[in-house]
């Protein structure tokens, strides 16, 4: 199984979230035992953020197993139209692009999205399986 990983889950993971890290750490050790864990460009970029430099960023999402996975076309042109669809619907610009991105490669690229933004993604991202470390 290929599980898609969002930002909040691996922030919630690196900085010891006091609400939220134990039960991130927890799904992403069930979520590696049952196939392998990808992350898109966005999720990469916005978790390197945390690190010194780059390539200890590399390291650690190495040593979490998450792998990078790229978007492709489809995906791409997919987060567009959920773009669109949330702005249509008087979305505000507290969401960006990236969200549905991470939404869209989800969908195209894995079996399921690993976040705490289940509503979210599911508003979106129609048959998208959604696993919530906080619906546990």
């Amino acid at each position: 199984m290929i599980t898609a990983v969002d930002s909040s889950v691996l922030f919630d993971i690196f900085l010891s979230d006091p609400v939220f890290g134990a039960a991130s750490a927890d799904t992403m050790r069930a979520v590696l035992k049952q196939g392998i864990a990808v992350a898109c460009p966005p999720v990469w970029a916005e978790v390197s953020s945390l690190f010194p430099g780059p390539g200890q960023a590399a390291a650690t999402l190495a040593a979490l197993e998450v792998r990078f996975d790229p978007i492709d076309a489809e995906a791409a042109l997919a987060a567009g139209l959920a773009w669109r669809r949330y702005r249509e619907r008087g979305g505000s610009r507290k969401r960006v692009v990236a969200d549905f991105l991470i939404g869209a490669h989800a969908k195209e690229r894995a079996d399921r999205l690993f976040t705490r933004d289940a509503g979210f993604y599911r508003d979106y991202f129609d048959g998208l399986i959604v696993l919530d470390p906080t619906a546990r």
